[in-house]
């Protein structure tokens, strides 16, 4: 299993958020056994793919962050399972903060004070059902150019004085649109043209302005209260081109300056990262007041002033105006100048130049291009999108292949890791197929487009098309299966036949059973999904974890 090599450090940390998983009713009824951030995606857990964004961007500084409740079953994940074992070093640490639970929000979290305690640099959010093969280290790349204040990141361990943020939106309407995704609405203003023509690999003509972001469901909800959408006249006189867009959705990829914990501090109405505090932030870069309002002004002056009484007392000096740092929404005022004779550092102190007057820090949205040759980005939160990228990196090249130089960081070793336990006598379409180890496929077997995790059992003529199969889950004879996700440990009858259906973990569905478009859970399952949609999660019925019959 092939792993890029960790880049040298960034000095950002990194927050990867587990959730419960309110949107898998299927196969994280009881979240804590069976939490979201362990469901697999082509055969590895879902939070291995951020952990790995993380180590290819150069960030070793990582933290997963979930509910008590679920600890137990992600520390025993990450201290056995083959693919977190083998993560580089140093490992994730975890984290369960005492008040989090499946309700809080994002932006709560970062309330919590196991959460402010922890962080002590700028640093990214991510979210668990991240699959990104993208490079980190390009999106770094692009918010340090464009986003971050060079005082900042050259300063001698001062605090931040005006570090922006950064957010990736990407196209769903692709070659395989997933029908119900949620997508988001935002509005963006062109970043000037660089004077310079940028390399190919680079991200920055990608990047622009974000001036208004939403949910598609807050949008329509605006539009009917309105029966209009209101455009305030100070966004047209800040951004006389602005670009709409309907079809894309916030990745929830957010590299955010460490003041941002204490803008979140004081604004206890911000519930979400992406919603509340990327919105408002946005905002306030183009609507006259906002920026004190929301009280941002105060929070980043009051880092600058902390800052400055440490400076006097060592006795700094302040630099002429001259920075190339001018914020695109705002002007600075001029700077003091040094004194003549003033000491000349060994690197340009222009460089360093504090601004007298706080301005609003930019935040840019990265547009993924949406070309057929572009890296896989997609978030992972529902039973059709855990197929359809399943079935998707089944498709990659395994490294035995292409070769390491060349495989994706997704490539798994191989095709079919254990040949042995397959018969003479089967169809397996290797090009689009994942078997993991330890699988017994009998003979006379078709299997095409699908994914089959660890531990499984086809049995004789079974046939499974566009399938994805957790570990440990039984076929039975002749069974007939297309596009379908069985949870671990599950069993289908001899003579089934299921389309478009999910089936619970350790369920055991009768033989000859056929059905279609239909959630297969036990009677403490089906419970636990109502209660999910009712009551937010609460109160989960649990299982004995022994196989349940359903016909």
């Amino acid at each position: 299993m092939p792993h890029a090599v960790s880049l040298p450090a960034t000095g950002l940390q990194a927050l990867i958020l587990c959730g419960p998983g309110s949107s898998f009713p299927t196969f994280t009824s009881n979240p804590d056994e069976n939490p979201k951030a362990l469901l697999p995606i082509a055969n590895r857990p879902m939070v291995w793919y951020p952990i790995d964004f993380c180590y290819r961007t150069g960030i070793t500084n990582i933290t997963l962050i979930c509910p008590p409740s679920a600890a137990d079953a992600i520390t025993t994940a990450l201290n056995t399972n083959p693919f977190l074992t083998g993560l580089p070093h140093p490992r994730p640490d975890l984290v369960a903060p005492h008040g989090l639970d499946q309700n809080t929000g994002t932006a709560e979290i970062l309330r919590l004070p196991e959460i402010r305690e922890l962080v002590t640099s700028d640093f990214i959010v991510l979210p668990c059902d991240l699959v990104c093969e993208l490079g980190g280290d390009k999106l770094l790349q692009a918010w340090i150019v464009k986003a971050a204040s060079l005082p900042d990141l050259l300063g001698d361990g001062e605090p931040p004085y005006g570090n922006g943020g950064l957010g990736v939106w990407y196209e769903t309407k692709t070659e395989t649109p997933i029908k119900g995704e949620e997508t988001d609405f935002i509005i963006t203003a062109p970043m000037s043209k660089p004077a310079v023509p940028t390399s190919k690999d680079s991200l920055l003509s990608h990047l622009s302005y974000l001036t208004y972001s939403m949910p598609k469901d807050s949008l329509n909800d605006l539009v009917d209260q309105k029966s209009s959408f209101p455009i305030r006249h100070g966004l047209l006189r800040s951004h006389p081109k602005l670009r709409m867009l309907t079809t894309h959705r916030d990745a929830h990829i957010y590299i955010l300056p460490k003041w941002i914990l204490d803008f979140v501090q004081e604004n206890e109405r911000l519930e979400t990262i992406g919603e509340d505090v990327i919105g408002w932030w946005a905002k306030a870069n183009w609507e006259t007041g906002l920026f004190e309002k929301l009280g941002m002004k105060k929070v980043i002056e009051g880092r600058k002033e902390e800052s400055e009484a440490e400076k006097s007392t060592r006795g700094g000096i302040t630099q002429p105006n001259d920075s190339p740092l001018q914020s695109p929404f705002t002007t600075r005022e001029p700077y003091e100048t040094s004194p003549p004779g003033g000491f000349q550092k060994r690197r340009d102190d222009r460089l360093l130049i504090k601004p007298k007057e706080t301005t609003v820090p930019p935040i840019l949205a990265y547009i993924h291009p949406n070309r057929t040759d572009a890296p896989l980005l997609r978030r992972v939160d529902t039973a059709q999108l855990l197929l359809s990228i399943s079935l998707q990196l089944a498709k990659l090249p395994s490294v035995e292949e292409s070769g390491i130089e060349t495989a994706s960081p997704f490539a798994h070793s191989k095709k079919v890791a254990y040949p042995e336990g397959v018969k003479p006598r089967t169809t397996i379409t290797r090009q689009d197929c994942l078997i993991a180890d330890n699988v017994m496929v009998e003979e006379k077997t078709s299997i095409k487009e699908s994914v089959i995790g660890a531990n499984c059992q086809i049995k004789e003529g079974a046939k499974l098309f566009q399938c994805l199969l957790m570990d440990g889950v039984v076929v039975g004879k002749g069974c007939k299966l297309t596009r379908c996700i069985l949870g671990k440990r599950s069993e289908v009858g001899e003579g089934s036949t299921l389309t478009d259906c999910e089936v619970q973990e350790n369920l055991l569905v009768e033989p000859r059973t056929e059905d279609k478009d239909s959630k297969l859970m036990s009677s403490s399952g089906l419970e636990a999904s109502e209660q999910e949609m009712q009551d937010a999660l609460e109160d989960f019925d649990e299982g004995d974890g022994d196989n349940t019959m359903i016909g």
